[in-house]
């Protein structure tokens, strides 16, 4: 795992060591991570082009008239964007027809297992077409995940000719960025999503062993398509207990965070990102390096004190008590063999952290 710290390159500098760039930049980001913002600072460079959720549910149902309308929501959070969402995806598009060209809705699912799954040359192939022909205009791809965390290591080796980026936030602030949504729009999206995502891989030992180390209690659901468990999720998440929702939201996080510390090829820290412009400089630095980019960093927002500054806001949840999930989920980090010791102390300090911000939730 790379950490920043050499000094700003000019933007778009050629590379001009030994070793190849990479032609690609995999960001593998959690949802309410801050990983649009990092993803749009990247797409706006000249020489880029931004795929926006690869493997996102909506791309099955996109046709050419809805793109112009995929554009952040007064209460996304999300960047003002040059262009929509989804404009890359434009050339595989067809009109009168929906779905974008060589999506499969199974992409949709995270998984954890060691090994990929039967679907993954599917996935590398759908990928690998959107790389060529971005590579073929003379761009470079960057690609903004948000289901991709235990599929890391598979990516990795299938797309090893890629710069993969790792977006970890403190679990405290990006339960709190859901929750919010949740409690104060209605939108049970990001809370229902970890639900989803540990109910469809229950029968994975080590997803298995993260619900029984964080004590989540999934909803009682059925056997049934996916689809259909994703909706029942959602509509679990409308009224679940606050206590629940984190122990499940923790344990999606752990896992990820166990795929991320195995090797990304560079890691952004959102806290520190807020909070250090030499930070800013080193990252930007860090990615002119491996891949020929360097994206502009410096305006990033302090999302700690944001989090600080809502604590007011998040209602029906006792922050104290979230400690021992804390605690507990740190364990389960470190019982696992792979983990590079570096990446395990950015994750103690994130638990710290979440303790401080989540003491004033009531």
């Amino acid at each position: 795992m790379s950490l920043p710290h050499a000094p700003s390159a000019a933007p778009d500098t050629p590379n001009t060591s030994a070793s190849p760039l990479k032609q690609a930049v995999f960001l593998h980001t959690g949802w309410r991570s801050a990983g649009t913002w990092v993803w749009s600072r990247l797409r706006e460079l000249e020489r880029t082009a931004g795929f926006y959720e690869p493997l996102s549910n909506v791309l099955a149902e996109l046709n050419p008239t809805d793109v112009a309308a995929s554009r952040p929501t007064l209460t996304s959070g999300h960047p003002p964007l040059a262009a929509p969402y989804f404009d890359e995806y434009r050339p595989f598009l067809r009109e009168n027809a929906r779905g974008v060209a060589g999506y499969d809705r199974r992409f949709s699912i995270d998984r954890f297992t060691r090994e990929p799954d039967a679907s993954f040359p599917a996935l590398q192939a759908y990928l690998r077409v959107l790389c060529d022909h971005t590579r073929e205009q003379g761009r470079v791809p960057v690609f903004k995940f948000c289901r991709t965390g235990g599929r890391l290591s598979w990516l990795k080796r299938g797309f090893g000719d890629a710069m993969h980026v790792g977006v970890l936030r403190n679990p405290a602030s990006q339960f709190a960025s859901g929750w919010l949504l949740r409690q104060q729009w209605s939108n049970a999206f990001f809370v229902a999503a970890p639900f989803r995502v540990l109910g469809l891989n229950q029968m994975d030992p080590l997803v298995r062993e993260a619900i029984g180390v964080c004590g989540v209690r999934l909803p009682p659901l059925p056997s049934m398509p996916d689809d259909a468990y994703a909706a029942a999720c959602e509509q679990h998440a409308r009224t679940v207990d606050s206590d629940n929702a984190y122990r499940a939201f923790i344990a999606l996080w752990m896992l990820c965070a166990l795929r991320m510390g195995e090797g990304v090829d560079l890691l952004v820290d959102m806290d520190r990102l807020g909070q250090s412009r030499d930070y800013a400089a080193g990252l930007r630095a860090g990615f002119a390096a491996q891949c020929g980019l360097s994206p502009d960093f410096t305006s990033a927002r302090d999302l700690v004190e944001e989090t600080r500054r809502s604590a007011a806001r998040m209602t029906g949840i006792d922050g104290g008590a979230l400690r021992a999930v804390h605690s507990a989920a740190l364990k389960f980090l470190k019982s696992q063999a792979g983990v590079e010791p570096a990446f395990t102390e950015v994750v103690r300090q994130k638990m710290v952290l979440a303790n401080e911000l989540a003491e004033a939730w009531r």
